[in-house]
């Protein structure tokens, strides 16, 4: 099953509306992207907590690493540069932390609020090497956009 990103963004916008609370944002998004393609083996969010710290937040699949610094690993990579991390083979990014060994591939994704604060980062993993496209990256930083603009 292949993600349907049109039905996929007016589906969480139908379930969020109205909604400005972050965490309860974080939690439809992780669910709906989650069950929405057979690759995400891991999709959830780390939250910015303090300076540069992301905690574990919502999330679907196994368990999370619970903290990750800025300066670490592809989600400490997309918090501190600001940028998407799309990674076909996390034991060839350096620095790479293994929250679960079967992850072979990465796409984690800034968070912004409607203020242009940086909330945390959307993580999702693959069991599959080079699982994740341009594509995804795009349409998922549409989705999150549409969503967290409008949080508190």
């Amino acid at each position: 099953m292949q993600v349907e990103y049109e039905t996929l963004a007016k589906t969480i916008a139908a379930l969020t509306e109205g909604e400005t609370d972050e965490v309860a944002l974080m939690a439809t998004v992780s669910c709906e992207v989650h069950h929405s393609d057979d690759r995400f083996n891991w999709t959830g969010f780390y939250r910015v907590v303090a300076p540069q710290l992301l905690k574990i937040g919502p999330y679907q699949g196994g368990h999370g690493c619970l903290q990750i610094p800025f300066s670490r690993g592809v989600c400490g990579a997309a918090a501190r540069s600001g940028e998407v991390q799309l990674v076909a083979d996390v034991d060839a990014f350096p620095g790479h932390i293994a929250c679960a060994s079967s992850t072979r591939s990465e796409l984690v994704l800034p968070v912004w609020n409607r203020d242009g604060a940086l909330i945390g980062v959307f993580d999702i993993d693959s069991d599959q090497p080079d699982a994740f496209t341009q594509e995804d990256a795009e349409q998922l930083t549409l989705i999150l956009k549409q969503v967290f603009s409008r949080a508190d």
